[in-house]
């Protein structure tokens, strides 16, 4: 199947029936692409978790067209995720809620709670709009990208990803290019399980406590695994010291494609050959956008190794610091 345009009405009407119909659809969001089916249809979620090779465990985020929409889902909403979602919806922000009985068991893992998002690209609100007057209450999504691998933040890396026989609704690149942030709303205190665009201080500001860190009692959720958002080639977190002396001592190699690394840095490598230079921005927003994207770069270079400067150290970096930390665990 073609790439569809999300320039067409048309197109999102398709896009739209496919869902009601318990098909699987890609579909752009602010963060990253998302392989969505009908949340409260079991046998369509389990499509995802077949196509993507995921574990049926592992759960996946419910995206909704409205925040009404997410009481069909919730068994009750506290007062830490109403106020999140009240600041933050439409947005990068996933809430973790108690699920309701009956509804989304496979989208949840089999878990009693459930991830949900109310994302803010206007291509993903026009299908969930169109999908919830078709009959569907939430789309299940996860990341379009098999398990584990980098995600995709265009239409093309998709269709790489799963071929033409997929459904892909193209909305351009997405803006924020990470995943949302992951806040467990299902305890007395709040915890962060994942960050994203969005910081701690942003997240805590809003709640007016602190956030706990996530721990053996904490709802499993997505993107968390140590090893996640992972490219062919095998990632090193270097600081700026210790990269600088790989560089030299791959000085004028070449592999069969080429360079022999890839290297993501703020720094800007002496003149030289062995390996695929691309700059890493200054800005934390920056950086989240093109991330996925760049490390899809260097497997496309066939580099034999992917070398990262370390992010800096601000709450700012958090988003990009995890997903380099998971790619790296690969």
């Amino acid at each position: 199947m073609p790439i569809l345009p999300g320039t067409d009405p048309k197109a999102v009407q398709e896009a739209a029936a496919l869902l009601a119909a318990g098909e699987l659809v890609a579909f752009p969001t602010e963060t990253v692409y998302g392989l969505g089916a009908r949340a409260d249809d079991d046998a369509a979620v389990a499509r995802i978790f077949a196509a993507k090779g995921r574990p049926a465990s592992h759960p996946l985020i419910v995206h909704v067209a409205d925040a009404a929409a997410a009481a069909t889902f919730a068994a009750h909403l506290n007062a830490a995720a109403r106020r999140l979602m009240a600041a933050f919806w439409p947005g990068p922000l996933t809430v973790i809620v108690p699920r309701r009985a009956g509804l989304g068991t496979a989208a949840a893992g089999g878990q009693a709670s459930i991830g949900l998002r109310l994302p803010a690209h206007p291509l993903a609100l026009a299908l969930l709009r169109e999908a919830a007057r078709l009959g569907v209450p939430g789309v299940a999504a996860p990341s379009a990208n098999r398990y584990g691998r980098v995600s995709p933040t265009t239409a093309a890396h998709v269709q790489q990803e799963f071929g033409d026989a997929l459904a892909v609704l193209d909305g351009g690149a997405c803006e924020v290019g990470i995943e949302s942030a992951i806040v467990d709303c299902t305890r007395e205190q709040p915890a962060l399980l994942r960050p994203g665009q969005l910081t701690r201080a942003q997240l805590e500001a809003v709640l007016g406590t602190a956030l706990a860190a996530a721990d053996a009692a904490s709802p499993r959720a997505p993107g968390t695994l140590a090893s996640h958002y992972a490219p062919a080639a095998p990632v090193r977190l270097l600081d700026t010291a210790t990269l600088r002396a790989g560089l030299r001592a791959v000085q004028g190699q070449a592999g069969p494609a080429g360079a022999v690394v890839g290297v993501y840095s703020r720094f800007v490598p002496e003149a030289g050959s062995g390996w695929f230079y691309r700059a890493m921005p200054a800005d934390a927003s920056a950086a989240a956008h093109e991330l996925f994207a760049v490390l899809r770069e260097f497997d496309a270079a066939g580099v034999s190794a992917i070398w990262v400067e370390q992010p800096p150290p601000g709450p700012e970096w958090d988003g990009v610091r995890d997903r380099l930390c998971r790619a790296a665990a690969a």
